[in-house]
C-alpha cells in the first residue's frame, strides 16, 4: 500500500523533511534569542541614559573592557583635547545616511591618561584618501560629557579593519590600537560626545540610540515554527495524494474493457 515510500524519490523527500523540521525549529529559537537580546539591550540603554552622569574613570581604565551594563552610560571627564593626534574613522554615516567620517580626538585627563572622544560626524567633501578639514574643539581645560561605548572590533561590528590606510585614518574605534599609536595609557572604550556642543553644529553630534523598537525577530521566530509544523503536514498530504493516485491507476488497470456494441 505504501511501498512507494521506499522509492528513491520518496526516500530523498522524507529525509529532506526530517532535516527541515529541526533546522526550522533552531532558526526560530535563533530569532527568539535575537529578540531577547534586543529587549535586554533596550533596557540597558534606557537605564544608562536615564542615570546621572558619573566620572568616566569610575567605569573604565587602561586595558579594561566596558561592561555590558555600562554601555551608553553617561560619563564626564575633565581634561584637554589633543588635536595633534586626532584621527578620523572612515566610511561612517550620519542620520541621513550620508557617508563621511567620525572625528576621534584624544582627551588628555589631568593625570596624563587618555580618553578617546568621538566628537561626531563630518562630511567627506573631498576624496576618501584626503584628511578632511575638522573644526577645532574647545581649547584649554574642558569638562566633557558623553555616552560610554565599547571598543569596536571586526567581529562585533562587521567592519573590516583595513590596514595601510592614509595617515591619521582608521576603520575602527579601538582604545588598544590608539594606545599603541599614541604610546600612552588609554582608557578602555570611548565616549560619544554630547557636551559641550560644537559651534556651528559641526562635527554633527551622534544621535541618541533608538531603544523603543524591538524589531521583527519575534514574528520571524513564530514564522519559522509555523513552517516547521507545516512541513510534516505537507508531507502527509503528499503521501495521501500519491496513494490515491496509485489506487486510481491500479483500478483503471484491473477494470474490464467494455464490449463492442452489436449492430
Amino acid at each position: 500500500m505504501y511501498r512507494f515510500l521506499l522509492s528513491r524519490q520518496w526516500v530523498i523527500l522524507t529525509l529532506l523533511t526530517l532535516a527541515l523540521i529541526p533546522t526550522m525549529i533552531e532558526l526560530g529559537f535563533w530569532q527568539l534569542h535575537r529578540h531577547e537580546h534586543k529587549v535586554a539591550l533596550n533596557q540597558v540603554i534606557s537605564d544608562s541614559l536615564s542615570a546621572r552622569p558619573v566620572p568616566a574613570e569610575s567605569l573604565t581604565g587602561p586595558g579594561r573592557s566596558i561592561e555590558h551594563k555600562d554601555l551608553y552610560r553617561r560619563v564626564t571627564a575633565k581634561g584637554t583635547f589633543d588635536t595633534a593626534d586626532e584621527v578620523v574613522v572612515r566610511r561612517r554615516t550620519n542620520a541621513d545616511e550620508a557617508v563621511g567620517f567620525h572625528v576621534l580626538t584624544p582627551f588628555v585627563l589631568d593625570d596624563g591618561r587618555v580618553l578617546m572622544v568621538n566628537r561626531g560626524w563630518i562630511p567627506a567633501d573631498g576624496a576618501q584618501s584626503e584628511f578632511p578639514k575638522i573644526p577645532a574643539p574647545a581649547k584649554g581645560e574642558t569638562t566633557v560629557t558623553g555616552r560610554l561605548m565599547a571598543d569596536e572590533t571586526t567581529a562585533d561590528s562587521g567592519i573590516k579593519d583595513v590596514r595601510g590606510l592614509p595617515d591619521r585614518m582608521v576603520m575602527l574605534i579601538n582604545s588598544k590600537q590608539q594606545s599603541e599609536s599614541l604610546g600612552k595609557q588609554v582608557l578602555g572604550g570611548y565616549i560619544e560626545l554630547t557636551a559641550p556642543e560644537p559651534k556651528g553644529d559641526v562635527p554633527e553630534l551622534i544621535s541618541e540610540p533608538d531603544h523603543s523598537g524591538i524589531g521583527p525577530h519575534m514574528a520571524y521566530a513564530v514564522q519559522w515554527w509555523l513552517f516547521a509544523s507545516g512541513v510534516p503536514v505537507g508531507w502527509v498530504v503528499l503521501v495521501r495524494r500519491e496513494r490515491r493516485d496509485q489506487q486510481e491507476a491500479d483500478a483503471a488497470e484491473t477494470e474490464p474493457a467494455a464490449e463492442p456494441a452489436t449492430v
